[in-house]
């Protein structure tokens, strides 16, 4: 029976697997009662590893096995070798991946980003997201490398693709500018420290967290839970307010215009006391001042820091909306007003004489040719007689109107 001996073999190679992962398992179960890692370690390395091994195995046993059992050129022999180092290459592929990804968390459990001043984890975080994304790349395309060139014809592909490499270069960076430019904008911005993830920025009119990037978009997560994602390159060309670059305390202002009778001495008292009964101020800056009087109000203005955006915020609306409630119950002239003066027409002056009709100047007062000029458009119109032409002095006969 020469099927015996593979069977045996894979057998046996199925069972060595089970047997080295519960070894393995063992070692390290009791290394995790003193150190945490090794729990998580176990958890994310076991499926690559037990495949991985058996694999290997397997290889092993078929490739020493079957060429005793079916000869040295049995038929299929380079089919069965082209699965196995196949398989080989995707497991291998798989376990160094998986590794590469469990210390790149190991290094980010370090460094946390649940804490007030976390602007060193920001940074490294960012690094090491766009280098697991940089990693799993490579690793894949080595892989789909090493699996394209056990394959018979890939060699003359590539010798051609060599031969012409002037032409290719050139019709391929045409193609992949904007995605070249956007990989480098990427690389650019985890290293270059301009953002980070959970920075606070304004771009595009918009306020929000940095909470992914990639090595092509960055999405910003909108205070009202929206999603604004941006090319990388959008970072590296665009300006945008980061207000988190160096630390997370911020100054914000609140200002009133109010009527000319306010208090400021009372409102900056009654400032004091809104921000000692509260949590949301840090202490650092707390300043009321006039800073404008026109225009029939004064401007007052409140400057107050907060160690965080959201927080700073919450504080600006929390003292707003007290100073508000402090004017109308105990300061409500300071209440903006509109005054409004109501006058009364002047009278005529007395004693002045008036002008009489004929100092008017209109056609037909004025002068003393008014007269004229009435007979002119009432006396009667002159006629002639048909018998005698008029009178004996040439004149026209006048005719009364009928």
């Amino acid at each position: 029976m020469p099927w015996i001996a593979p069977v045996v073999a894979v057998v046996s190679a199925v069972v060595l697997t089970f047997v080295v992962s519960a070894l393995v398992g063992w070692v390290f179960s009791f290394v995790a009662r003193r150190k945490t890692w090794a729990v998580d370690f176990v958890t994310r390395m076991r499926r690559p590893f037990r495949w991985s091994l058996l694999v290997v195995l397997l290889t092993i046993a078929l490739s020493t096995t079957l060429p005793r059992s079916l000869g040295a050129d049995y038929p299929g022999d380079e089919a069965v070798s082209q699965v196995f180092r196949c398989a080989i290459i995707v497991v291998v592929a798989w376990f160094v991946g998986a590794l590469a990804i469990f210390f790149e968390d190991l290094g980010l459990s370090r460094y946390r980003v649940d804490t007030p001043d976390n602007r060193v984890a920001r940074r490294v975080r960012t690094q090491v997201l766009i280098l697991r994304r940089l990693t799993v790349a490579l690793i894949v395309i080595v892989a789909a490398g090493a699996l394209l060139l056990g394959f018979p014809g890939v060699e003359a592909v590539g010798a051609s693709v060599l031969a012409s490499a002037g032409l290719v270069s050139v019709v391929a960076g045409l193609a992949a500018q904007s995605t070249l430019a956007n990989v480098f904008a990427g690389i650019q911005l985890a290293f270059s420290d301009a953002i980070r993830i959970d920075d606070v920025v304004v771009v595009e009119g918009q306020w929000g967290l940095i909470e992914e990037i990639t090595l092509s978009y960055v999405v910003v997560h909108i205070w009202d839970d929206r999603r604004l994602v941006l090319p990388s390159t959008y970072f590296t060309t665009t300006p945008f307010e980061n207000w988190t670059r160096r630390n997370s305390e911020l100054l914000g202002a609140v200002e009133f215009d109010l009527d000319w009778r306010v208090q400021p001495g009372d409102m900056r008292a009654e400032l004091d006391r809104i921000l000692e009964r509260t949590d949301l101020w840090d202490g650092r800056v707390k300043v009321l001042q006039v800073t404008d009087a026109t225009g029939g109000y004064v401007r007052v203005r409140v400057l107050v820091t907060a160690k965080d955006a959201p927080t700073l915020f919450d504080l600006r609306c929390l003292v707003r909306e007290d100073l508000i409630s402090w004017l109308h119950e105990s300061s409500p002239v300071s209440i903006p007003r509109a005054r409004v003066q109501m006058v009364a027409d002047e009278p005529a002056v007395s004693g002045r004489p008036r002008r009489s009709t004929s100092e008017a100047g209109g056609l037909f007062s004025g002068e003393n040719a008014d007269s004229e000029r009435t007979a002119l458009f009432t006396s009667a119109i002159p006629v002639q007689s048909p018998d005698d032409g008029g009178r004996p002095d040439g004149r026209p006969v006048a005719r009364p109107d009928r």
